[in-house]
């Protein structure tokens, strides 16, 4: 069932075109925590958009944002479980977090949770698995 599910993501990955390789890669880790979830495990997307290709609506968007509290370099995945905080950042293969990425990284580190960043779906799955946040093994 696990390795199904595994092969399935990859599937959706090989018969895409992809222009947005990051997007490809959090679909697939969403959906294996849809299905591999351990009980009792709360988590969520951080979807940080650009509002589009208009500087000017760039700019109003992001100010509203700050006002509202909205960080930048948040992590694409949160993770609560057992009373633990995870924080999950995955890049595709050629990609490095932002310096705002790495601060939000080591703030969660420093309050006593749990974080890290890592390049596509087969090393981010062994990251969950690691952290006992996913039913199962897809990694032998």
């Amino acid at each position: 069932h696990i390795r199904a599910a595994c092969q399935a993501s990859r599937e959706k990955q090989e018969n895409r075109a992809v222009k947005r390789p990051e997007q490809v890669i959090h679909k697939a880790v969403a959906d294996h925590l849809r299905i591999r979830a351990v009980p009792g495990l709360v988590w969520f997307h951080v979807g940080q958009s650009n509002y589009g290709r208009n500087p000017r609506g760039k700019a109003i968007q992001a100010a509203i944002n700050k006002g509202l509290g909205v960080r930048k370099g948040v992590s694409d995945f949160i993770l609560l479980h057992d009373s633990k905080f995870f924080a999950l950042e995955i890049k595709p293969k050629g990609r490095s977090p932002s310096e705002e990425q790495y601060q939000f990284l080591a703030d969660v580190e420093a309050a006593g949770g749990f974080s890290t960043w890592t390049v596509g779906i087969d090393r981010a799955l062994a990251v969950l698995e690691a952290w006992k946040l996913l039913k199962g093994t897809v990694h032998a």
